[in-house]
């Protein structure tokens, strides 16, 4: 179906901005709302209907979820403005700081964030990994109306899972300025046997060094529609500025050479640093915001053990450094040492690092070029993990399968689903109750990190046995990753890959519920 073909909304009560192009709506900017929900009402049964946002089932889901009776109120201002990456000072679009506020709440809480939108363009706020009600995902056109400029909208959503989560705008290539944040959801019922906590936010970062997001993906049409590099540098191996970008783990590790590598929105030479007393144990909830890069991180003189993927525990593991795609997130369990260390984020197949500085002692601050020897040593992936009995999915019988082929082409810049751009997707049409199967075959020698919007799935183990849990991970290049989930809540949900390039060029399809 053409993007001029008759278009159809998820709920007709929606209107849209003028200011909103089709060819924004068509991609990362949620573009299925449109045509490429056009798509998915000629699809299905003939008597079988789309379970909206505004569904009755979405609302009665959501009350039956477990609720404290707490409310945790937030309120988020996104605006042009200036910030301080410790050095460079860069104009970028931010919630006020980089990363955003921070926000807490306990599982079980209702959560009400007021967006307020100073930009000159429509934003949205996606609140990655939380298995929340359909209406609030944050997804413009498919899930709600966007966010006109100078106006605003209040997300009101029951948090159900503990773990480490983020926000960020799911908007054109948004993502990849300032305009996230982290969510942390605590159990009430874990012991917390840590003495300190820290919240760890690795990025890459291009805005205000001379290009914007949105110059970046026009140069990567450009280059490509000119047969001389993007998609073709990205799924051989390159980049732009001629960095080569490949990585022994991953294979093609991204299109976009960044200038800077941030933790905490610092750069290494001017890094945070956590302060505590040898022996001390920390909890580290490290989060992957960035939107090109995956990362390896290592802390000098340290051994890692990973406790929870995606907010979920599993079976403690030990390692010397972990591999973090795009929106994935790890908690770890780190003692500490005596003396003055660095946490090293190095930017997977690419030049450049970021770093934070964890010091217990006197010492010297690491410097920005430290490259720990635990960089080399094991490196953690979700093949080594297994769910704690407690975040283990029962095994039953897969009630239906679908097939996500990730693809590319050479011309335009253009990234698909089972061959064909967002705008023409046909979804994955599932029902209410079903054990859901995905067969993510990556096709192409990139890899791509695959979020699934509402749901954590169980990524399928070499005994075809449900395993750790996710919602969002990695596929390499040529090999095909299987997940089950169960569908428990009804709606409309994207799902796509999180560079958030990709995405904007078309890789993404929905997750449909029927009735």
């Amino acid at each position: 179906m053409s993007r001029s073909s008759t278009r159809h909304r998820v709920d007709p009560a929606y209107t849209d901005p003028p200011s909103v192009s089709l060819a924004r709506r068509a991609v990362l900017a949620g573009g299925a709302g449109l045509a490429g929900l056009g798509v998915l009402a000629a699809c299905g049964s003939p008597t079988s209907r789309l379970v909206r946002p505004s569904s009755p089932v979405v609302g009665a889901v959501d009350r039956a979820r477990r609720h404290t009776g707490r409310t945790v109120t937030s309120r988020l201002v996104a605006a042009p403005g200036r910030v301080d990456l410790g050095g460079p000072v860069v104009d970028t679009w931010s919630f006020g700081s980089v990363p955003g506020p921070a926000i807490r709440a306990r599982a079980g809480d209702r959560v009400v964030v007021d967006l307020s939108n100073g930009l000159p363009a429509p934003t949205t706020v996606h609140w990655h990994g939380i298995a929340l009600r359909n209406d609030m995902d944050g997804v413009p056109d498919m899930t709600q109306a966007p966010v006109a400029p100078n106006t605003s909208f209040r997300y009101d959503f029951t948090v159900p899972d503990p773990g480490t989560y983020f926000f960020h705008p799911h908007v054109g290539v948004q993502l990849d300025r300032g305009l996230y944040g982290v969510l942390v959801v605590d159990d009430p019922a874990e012991l917390g046997a840590y003495d300190h906590e820290w919240v760890v936010v690795v990025d890459d970062w291009v805005d205000g060094t001379g290009r914007t997001p949105d110059q970046v993906l026009a140069s990567l049409r450009a280059a490509t529609g000119s047969g001389m590099g993007g998609m073709g540098m990205g799924m051989g191996g390159g980049g732009m500025g001629g960095e080569s970008m490949t990585s022994p783990l991953l294979g093609g590790a991204g299109d976009v050479a960044y200038p800077h590598y941030l933790v905490n929105g610092r750069v290494p030479s001017a890094p945070v640093t956590l302060t505590g007393r040898p022996g001390e144990r920390v909890r580290v909830r490290l989060v992957n915001a960035a939107s090109d890069t995956a990362f390896r991180v290592a802390v000098g003189g340290h051994q890692l053990s990973l406790t929870h993927a995606d907010g979920f525990p599993v079976v403690p593991m030990t390692g010397d450094a972990v591999l973090l795609g795009m929106g994935e997130r790890v908690d770890l369990l780190l003692p500490l040492g005596d003396g003055a260390f660095p946490l090293v984020a190095s930017a997977e197949g690419k030049q450049g690092q970021g770093m934070a500085v964890v010091r217990t002692s006197t010492g010297p601050v690491p410097t920005p070029q430290v490259r720990p020897e635990e960089l080399d040593g094991r490196v953690l992936t979700v093949a080594d993990l297994t769910p704690a009995e407690p975040a283990a999915m029962p095994v039953r019988r897969v009630d239906r399968t679908h097939d996500v082929v990730l693809g590319g082409s050479m011309s335009g810049y253009e990234w698909t689903v089972n061959g064909r751009t967002f705008d023409r997707q046909r979804p994955l049409d599932v029902r209410q109750g079903e054990r859901v199967r995905l067969r993510l075959k990556n096709a192409t020698m990139m890899f791509h990190p695959v979020h699934v919007h509402g749901h954590t799935f169980a990524v399928v183990d070499g005994n075809g046995r449900p395993g750790v849990r996710k919602d969002t991970v990695i596929v390499s290049p040529m090999r095909t990753v299987t997940v089950d989930l169960d569908a428990t809540n009804p709606g409309q949900w994207m799902t796509h890959c999180h560079n958030a390039y990709h995405g904007e060029a078309g890789m993404m399809t929905t997750l449909s519920y029927r009735t």
